[in-house]
């Protein structure tokens, strides 16, 4: 339970029983991320956050009750779930952008409570059930590789395209063998970590270049920025060839970006931005995990317990040895 900014505690309940259209979940594993650090540290834009909360918005685990008006088959079934608690009746829900639900911002782990607990309990709607062969370990990571699916599908890459990803983290890595999957001629990864390059290369990249390495400007027709820092969203842009798809993700803290909307306009570069990411995109997510496509066990670095949440918030924090996903496990 983060208290406020900066103050933890463990605490004990009672699993909340399921409602009518909800289910309970047993969670298996929690994944941290940056916009976890930015609970922990306060610094999370104001309306994305609400104190006292359980965080944990990346998770899977294995559905042990439902309540009226769900099918009884889900429980025993392993799943992952949406975070964001969109209406369903306004504009936005019905053309499948619930994300931009205009009821306003509410996510698990955020403004609701989310899955760093033994349980977590919410609207069987937003539940994504896995194959019965699915490592739970392995899809803890399907919230991450979801957002990237959205990106990849903003991006339309085709066959025999020339393809670039910005960030080496666990958006990057994901967004590397999305793009693989559909043959491109090219595929950069720009990273920021050196070691980093076997794994990318591993994952389908052909090019790994830091960003203290010259880089080919102008070349690629799809390029999806997945770092967020200040310069990332710059750099991808200069990796665009005129008329080409940039697609980003990143959240630079306000007023730090690099990106020149005289050289979108100039380039005349079709600009598209992810921001969570809707039920098409979870779904395509799942799919590609259950076909085997996308490889997420090579990225977690820890497991932790609980109570190893200080610990986490270290490992994730500026002063870090630089770690690949975390995660916490009941």
């Amino acid at each position: 339970m983060l208290e406020a900014p900066g103050s933890h505690r463990l605490v004990t309940y009672g699993p909340k029983a399921p409602g009518p259209g909800e289910a309970r979940v047993r969670v298996h594993a929690a994944g941290i991320c940056g916009s976890d650090r930015e609970l922990y540290a306060g610094t999370r834009a104001a309306g994305y956050a609400r104190y006292p909360i359980v965080p944990g918005h990346e998770w899977s685990g294995t559905v042990e009750a439902v309540g009226d008006s769900v099918p009884p088959g889900l429980v025993g079934r392993g799943t992952v779930g949406e975070g964001f608690r969109n209406c369903q009746v306004c504009e936005r829900c019905h053309t499948g952008d619930t994300t931009l639900c205009t009821a306003g911002y509410d996510e698990t782990g955020f403004t609701r409570p989310g899955a760093m607990a033994t349980t977590l309990t919410l609207p069987a709607r937003l539940l994504h059930p896995l194959p019965d062969d699915a490592d739970l370990t392995a899809a803890a990571l399907l919230e991450p590789a979801a957002c990237v699916a959205a990106a990849a599908l903003e991006a339309r890459a085709l066959p025999g395209d020339r393809v670039a990803v910005v960030g080496d983290g666990t958006l990057g890595m994901l967004a590397v063998q999305f793009l693989a999957a559909v043959s491109p001629a090219r595929l950069l990864m720009v990273g920021a970590r050196p070691e980093r390059e076997g794994l990318a290369r591993e994952f389908g990249a052909t090019e790994f270049r830091t960003a203290r390495d010259p880089l080919p400007e102008g070349e690629f027709d799809v390029v999806i920025e997945a770092a967020g820092g200040p310069s990332a969203a710059g750099s991808a842009a200069a990796l665009a060839r005129g008329g080409g798809r940039l697609v980003l993700t990143g959240l630079p803290e306000a007023g730090t970006a690099s990106l020149d909307p005289a050289g979108l306009v100039t380039g005349q570069l079709e600009v598209r931005t992810v921001f969570g990411a809707p039920p098409a995109a979870w779904a395509h997510a799942v799919r590609a995990f259950g076909s085997g496509l996308l490889r997420t066990l090579p990225l977690v670095t820890h497991e932790l317990p609980l109570d190893g949440f200080g610990k986490a918030m270290e490992l994730m924090g500026p002063d870090g040895p630089g770690v690949g996903k975390v995660l916490l496990r009941p």
